[in-house]
């Protein structure tokens, strides 16, 4: 194990994970410190994980934190300079962490986070500024399944904004950063495989919790950057999408479709009113 490597800890929020969370841990280097924060307060969880992996620390949330807050949680216990953010249904590839050590030493620790690039590539960065010889690409985001941060750089004493529950707050971290003058890259040839959407077990429930908060975050995150009068442009349509939707699932006695626009009405409705993001799965 390298120097880089020894001054990583994997921080993994699992939520209903057991299914897949191993094979995201074994594609680690097993000399190199976890921390999985436990949503679901399932204790055996905790007991099954540290037994299996000496190099595993499990923490098991005393509510179901969400994903901001969940990374809060874990980063606080963190004592190295990097915290690498991983969900549970990503894979590291064998180059991953050689490669991004390449990019660390071509940026000289310059950079606020680095992430690795998905096995069949990102390819939806906006201005951008590649180093086609070290192949690190300059963007404004990253999604958040895979992103190392540099602790020594952030400037916040909460790394997420933990108003958001799901969805958009590693894109919130990434603005915030952005408008300080931080520097975001994603080393083009460290690659992962990320499965999406398979994080947690499916449950319609949860299915219905992402989209009340796929609503919420997305107004919640253009009223907070951008202002009342933008957050309402850019989710009025989605409001009257949504709204048709329901009508059309309602007339063809559609339950399952008529359920998920319901629920993402009821995300935007209390984003409108400026409640916060408290819709849980156990709600339901």
């Amino acid at each position: 194990m390298n120097n880089f490597e020894k001054n990583i800890t994997f921080v993994i929020v699992s939520f209903k994970s057991s299914h897949i969370i191993e094979k995201c841990i074994q594609s680690i280097n097993s000399n190199i410190k976890i921390i999985v924060v436990e949503n679901s307060d399932n204790v055996l969880v905790k007991k099954h994980l540290e037994n299996k992996f000496l190099n595993v620390e499990v923490v098991i949330a005393k509510q179901n934190l969400g994903y901001g807050n969940g990374n809060n949680l874990g980063i606080s216990k963190v004592k190295t300079q990097y915290a690498f953010i991983l969900n549970p249904d990503a894979i590291l590839e064998k180059n991953c962490l050689n490669e991004l050590l390449k990019a660390q030493t071509n940026l000289k620790d310059n950079f606020t986070i680095l992430a690795p690039n998905l096995s069949n590539n990102y390819g939806y960065f906006s201005n951008k500024k590649n180093n086609s010889q070290n192949e690190i690409l300059e963007v404004d985001y990253v999604k958040g399944f895979a992103i190392l941060i540099n602790l020594n750089k952030i400037k916040f004493d909460k790394i997420f904004d933990e108003n958001f529950f799901l969805f958009l707050e590693e894109i919130d971290l990434c603005k915030r950063i952005k408008d300080l003058g931080g520097k975001i890259f994603v080393a083009l040839n460290s690659k992962i495989q990320h499965a999406g959407k398979q994080a947690s077990e499916y449950n319609f429930n949860i299915e219905l919790c992402r989209n009340w908060h796929w609503m919420w975050s997305l107004f919640y995150y253009n009223y907070k950057h951008f202002g009342a009068l933008f957050a309402y442009k850019i989710t009025l349509g989605k409001l009257f999408s949504s709204i048709f939707k329901l009508f059309i699932a309602l007339i063809f006695f559609n339950k399952k479709n008529f359920l998920i626009h319901y629920y993402r009405l009821g995300g935007l409705f209390n984003a409108f009113l400026k409640k916060p993001s408290w819709f849980r799965p156990d709600n339901i």
